[in-house]
């Protein structure tokens, strides 16, 4: 029969333990900090052991603490890893996928119609992810930017990342040559402002200091703001293609620079039998071959064109 002390206490404990506080483990589980102070206590109490040092700057671990932290973190996270594994053999078809709002925009959305063709028994989750997000591992799998260094997970490589500017007709008119940028309204994306010096600096210019730039919170937005006229932004190809083929987009420039970063699809190796992921894989690979059809006939078009009167 197992002796255990309280788990509440031993839950309030390892938290105020990793974040250095009884504030943060408050946050963690939605509890006062009143709370989480009396736990730590009783628990201190019923082991006979002062875990923590009360300062008036903070909290410090004692070394029974420094010795009792570590196992429970570990045995807590084992607790979690479980349950999601148990969860995960649930019968209900239901594919739950965390993905950035732009790449559900700009990409997925407009495709999801033939996945359910394909399979209308499976339901379809879409969760909020991306670069503001970590990975949430109640999803089945995400889709993640990156470099592939997605420790814990397994990461397969999706499709790389090209910048290219992009602008409305009306814009691209008077766009000969990219020296020419100087002249109008720059749009980027908060989080990723090093875009445009990326592409410059390949295409042999400086972002100038008077250049008139507007900050936009996600890549969906600066798109949609493209197309209005409101500016040049420096776009995801992958998020412009199909704008591009429709004209709503032009690209005024051929040039297209490597991000140095590639779209990934992210998930815990024991969901790897999980009848949604096997489903969305093999429909991800055949949306691949379609997109790049579909390139390779319009970069065709392009070559059999007239000459433009610009670049």
């Amino acid at each position: 029969m197992r002796r255990l002390p309280s788990l509440n206490g031993l839950r309030a404990f390892e938290a105020a333990a990793r974040h250095g506080g009884f504030v943060g483990a408050a946050d963690e589980l939605n509890v006062t900090q009143a709370a989480v102070s009396r736990m730590v206590r009783l628990l201190e109490e019923r082991l006979g052991l002062q875990l923590f040092e009360r300062r008036p700057n903070g909290l410090a671990l004692t070394a029974q603490g420094t010795m009792l932290q570590p196992g429970l973190t570990a045995a807590f996270d084992a607790i979690a890893e479980h349950m999601a594994k148990v969860i995960a053999t649930k019968s209900s078809p239901v594919f739950t996928l965390g993905v950035g709002a732009s790449f559900a925009m700009r990409w997925l959305i407009p495709r999801l119609a033939s996945f359910h063709a394909k399979h209308p028994e499976i339901e379809v989750r879409l969760a909020t992810g991306g670069a503001t997000n970590p990975f949430n591992d109640e999803w089945t799998c995400g889709i993640l930017l990156g470099n592939g260094d997605f420790e814990g997970y397994a990461a397969e490589h999706l499709f790389s990342a090209e910048l290219i500017p992009v602008c409305a007709p009306a814009i691209a008119s008077r766009l000969r040559e990219p020296a020419d940028l100087a002249r109008e309204s720059l749009l980027q994306v908060g989080h990723a402002p090093e875009d445009w010096a990326l592409w410059l600096d390949v295409a042999g210019l400086q972002l100038p200091p008077a250049a008139h730039t507007i900050t936009f919170g996600n890549y969906g937005m600066a798109v949609q703001a493209a197309i209005d006229a409101l500016g040049v932004t420096i776009a995801l190809r992958s998020y412009v293609d199909d704008d591009l083929r429709k004209g709503k987009l032009v690209a005024p420039f051929p040039l297209a620079v490597s991000k140095g970063r590639a779209w990934y699809l992210v998930y815990r190796h024991y969901r790897e039998s999980d009848a949604g992921l096997i489903a969305f894989r093999r429909w991800m690979r055949g949306q691949f071959k379609s997109d790049e059809s579909r390139k390779r006939g319009a970069r065709r078009g392009l070559a059999s064109a007239p000459s433009p009167t610009h670049m």
